[in-house]
């Protein structure tokens, strides 16, 4: 029987002293983990400015009990098959959303400006990928405040239900997405955050009392239906307006957007939120790839 000769002995067979190398990480890791790094770091940022995050807060909950504590006892809880703070609740969960939704849109203008986006599209990932990851981050920020708010379901009339809050919240991640994409998709396409500023201030507004958030649209005139039928935020307040709605028997959803005079279906209205984000953020991602 031979003796193996010692692995540095000549004649022998290279042994390595070291444990075998991993695989290389693939190029989807590679994109996973940039997409996390991007939502890790605005979910840093929404924890560590609590007093940025609770001044947000504020005005949708004094809209909650003021304007609906004040409305309440002129609005008949028959016209709306609600009380009126209950009726104002998704309206103010969209609120809540859309803010930290719509800012990212701004980030992005303001990263542009400052050259830091231009060191981040240095990473070996693609550009579509840090599209991704800042919608992401956004989506999440934005669903973690409202989730905030869904403590003032019980003040205003609403159970507790683990079900319930589960639809809302569900319902609040889609349209952050929406809104997230969407604002994505108007800052790719403008160079300063002046007049990213500006276009919000002539249409947040109109879409947001075209919302059905505040007063139902049945009382609207027909051009201002057609156009509340156009708007994301319709859907979105409608779609958390029926999640409760399932979930609470004695309360009934009041008229909402219409599809040539019908109300369309819960999983319709969800397709519809789901594909105006998904086609507005792969837009955004077209732009995006353009080089500067």
């Amino acid at each position: 029987m031979t003796t193996p000769a010692p692995p540095n002995t000549p004649g022998a067979a290279p042994v390595s002293q070291y444990a075998p190398e991993t695989a290389p990480p693939t190029r989807l890791c590679g994109e996973l983990r940039a997409v996390h790094a991007l939502v890790h770091r605005d979910l840093l940022r929404l924890s560590s400015q609590p007093t940025h995050t609770a001044l947000m807060l504020i005005q949708p909950v004094l809209y909650l009990f003021i304007l609906g504590g004040g409305l309440a006892a002129l609005i008949p809880r028959a016209t709306l098959g609600v009380g009126y703070q209950a009726y104002l609740f998704p309206g103010m969960l969209m609120m809540t959303v859309q803010t930290p939704a719509i800012t990212v849109g701004i980030r992005l203008i303001t990263d542009r400006q400052s050259g830091y986006l231009r060191e981040l599209l240095m990473a070996p990932v693609r550009r579509s990928t840090l599209l991704l990851g800042n919608c992401a981050g956004g989506t999440a920020v934005a669903a973690v405040q409202g989730a905030l708010l869904l403590a003032l379901a019980g003040p205003v009339g609403l159970p507790y239900d683990p079900l319930l809050l589960a639809l809302l919240l569900a319902g609040m991640i889609l349209v952050s997405f929406t809104i997230t994409a969407l604002s994505l998709a108007l800052a790719v396409s403008l160079g300063r955050p002046e007049m990213f500023h500006m276009l919000l201030g002539l249409v947040m507004m109109p879409l947001l009392f075209l919302s059905g958030g505040f007063f139902p649209l049945e009382g609207l005139p027909g051009w201002a239906r057609a156009l509340a039928a156009a708007n994301p935020l319709a859907y979105g307040v409608d779609l958390l307006r029926r999640s409760i709605s399932l979930r609470v028997p004695n309360q009934t959803a009041a008229a909402g957007i219409e599809w040539f005079g019908r109300p369309p279906s819960l999983p319709l209205e969800t397709a519809a939120l789901l594909l105006t984000g998904a086609l507005a953020l792969l837009w955004a991602a077209h732009r995006f790839n353009r080089p500067e």
